[in-house]
């Protein structure tokens, strides 16, 4: 795919994506932007695409103490895709109240993998090069 074509849809995507709506409901069927979010970016050519979602968490991991610490969690998204978020805790507060079952939303950056991918770069960039992401849950936001 040539570039400008690559840039032109990644701007499209992106664009909508920024707009899903938030809520702690769990939509009964999929909605036409989460289908879009699960057509669009969950393949693996457009990995390390900057996302917008939400899902429900459906099991916690133990914490990545490797390197810079990661708060790690797996959700599933209304289309029964299911992404690992790997959320930053030496950079963002860790979410000690989240539990399986609990709603969250996203703002990340996609890593495709064969298990459906990662969300990561949930957290601001403290040197500014990159766009700040974060985690959502019960109103409060984690960044």
């Amino acid at each position: 795919m040539k570039k400008p074509l690559f840039f032109v849809i990644f701007l499209t995507v992106v664009g909508i994506l920024v707009y899903l709506p938030a809520t702690d409901k769990q939509p009964a069927t999929e909605t036409g932007r989460e289908h879009l979010l699960r057509a669009q970016n969950f393949t693996r050519s457009d990995a390390n695409t900057q996302v917008r979602g939400s899902g429900v968490v459906i099991r916690l991991l133990p914490d990545d103490r490797d390197d810079s610490q990661h708060q790690r969690f797996i959700i599933s998204l209304a289309s029964g895709q299911t992404l690992l978020v790997a959320h930053n805790i030496d950079l963002a507060p860790r979410i000690d109240s989240l539990n399986p079952g609990d709603r969250v939303e996203f703002f990340g950056e996609y890593e495709w993998n064969e298990k459906g991918g990662v969300i990561h770069w949930t957290h601001h960039d403290p040197d500014g090069s990159h766009i700040d992401g974060w985690v959502k849950h019960k109103g409060k936001l984690y960044q």
